[in-house]
């Protein structure tokens, strides 16, 4: 089968935290799977795999464009106009583009221009939604986002964004809750590529010491302490159940003041552990029984996998990755619903054995749940993509969702 030319497109910093952490190890797998790769990061702060070229948009040598004082969306910019003046030189060499939001617009257009295939990565569900539900949950909670949260409602993001969304050939969606808020805004399910993330299994791995099953309950949160990530459904249904009595939440991450400003009652309960920014995340997943991120708007939640394959069962909302599947590798429970949360919590702290079970499904699990597990499912649609862009099928959809949005 011919090697696929990708052209992968990343606006800031490859490797660096977060999402770009999440896009280097995508790079990585798809370099695992057999993907020619052609790499345009706006600077690369890890190395990529032997073979894949790296070009990138703001960096030469030691020397990068700085996005605090140039401006963050002005840098993004910048590398969006780069790349799709290059891609104008490279049309040839091209099978398919990745791109991601906010620093892809120009580049989807001359893609497109050009007849070549594209994806946008949708690291969370449809932004419109993520605005809209973070906002009414800081407004039932009496918690102000800053002005430049990457929640807080902005229309011009907004707007660009959409403007995305419609130009790319097909939206790269990590899990199902993802997909349905599309579905819901009108895009047809065409334009919806499911896919997958993973996780490093030489970092997260379990432990070899045997866990003493009379011990208290161990629960971790692992990530930005935010309203959007659900930690006060947490905490709430903690401190509700029997677990709280013997056990330890602990919490690592770093809080929105205002948010833990409002928490600080629960905070302050003695099984309550605040830990802060921690580097020491796979340690800690390998010492708890469980882990919860009980999320009103997410895109998959690496930590899931991550604990997985740590041998830390999840407990997840519907709106994580549904590789966290009910009663077989973790417990899911509706967004919200702190009853339900808490009944969780209780079982697996009555039931061990229960939870012995979980936690062995989650490590049988993890050969299907890796970065290059994930990169073989990617590199699968980005085929099926320039084969549905060839019919025509795409385009078909990209002109029923722009009647959906002039009607």
């Amino acid at each position: 089968m011919k090697r696929l030319q990708v052209l992968y497109t990343f606006p800031l910093r490859l490797g660096a935290d977060r999402i770009c952490y999440t896009a280097w190890q995508q790079v990585n797998g798809l370099a695992a799977a057999g993907a020619d790769l052609l790499v345009m990061p706006a600077s690369l702060a890890r190395p990529v795999p032997p073979g894949v070229r790296v070009q990138a948009t703001l960096a030469w040598g030691k020397m990068r464009v700085p996005f605090r004082l140039v401006g963050t969306m002005r840098a993004i910019a910048m590398h969006d106009s780069i790349v799709a003046r290059r891609i104008e030189q490279l049309a040839r060499h091209i099978d398919i583009v990745h791109t991601w939001p906010l620093g892809a617009l120009q580049t989807l257009k001359t893609a497109a221009r050009l007849g070549i295939p594209t994806v946008l990565e949708r690291p969370n569900a449809h932004t419109g939604f993520a605005m809209e539900v973070v906002q009414r949950e800081c407004e039932r909670l009496g918690v102000t986002l800053p002005p430049d949260h990457e929640h807080a409602y902005n229309a011009a993001k907004l707007h660009r964004e959409e403007q995305e969304y419609h130009a790319a050939d097909r939206l790269l969606c990590a899990c199902d809750f993802t997909v349905r808020t599309f579905l819901d805004k009108g895009y047809p399910r065409e334009k919806l590529a499911r896919h997958i993330y993973g996780f490093d299994e030489k970092v997260y791995y379990p432990s070899s010491e045997p866990r003493a099953s009379k011990r208290g309950l161990t629960m971790l949160f692992v990530g930005v302490c935010a309203v959007r990530k659900g930690v006060h459904y947490a905490l709430e249904a903690w401190l509700k159940s029997p677990a709280s009595k013997d056990g330890t939440f602990l919490i690592a991450g770093e809080f929105l003041p205002s948010y833990q400003e409002k928490l600080a009652a629960m905070l302050a309960d003695p099984s309550v552990k605040v830990l802060g920014h921690r580097n020491d995340v796979p340690e800690l997943m390998r010492k708890s029984d469980i882990l919860v991120l009980p999320s009103i708007e997410e895109g998959f939640g690496l930590v899931i996998t991550e604990a997985m394959g740590s041998g830390c069962v999840p407990l997840a909302s519907e709106a994580c990755t549904e590789i966290c599947n009910h009663m077989k590798t973790g417990l899911v429970h509706r967004v919200g619903d702190v009853e339900a949360l808490t009944r969780q919590i209780t079982m697996l702290h009555e039931d061990r054995a229960l939870l012995e079970k979980l936690r062995t499904a989650c490590l049988e699990a993890v050969p299907q749940i890796t970065w290059t597990a994930a990169g073989r499912v990617l590199l699968r649609v980005y085929r099926e993509t320039i084969v549905a862009h060839s019919a025509g099928m795409l385009s078909e959809a990209g002109q029923s969702q722009q009647a959906i949005c002039l009607s």
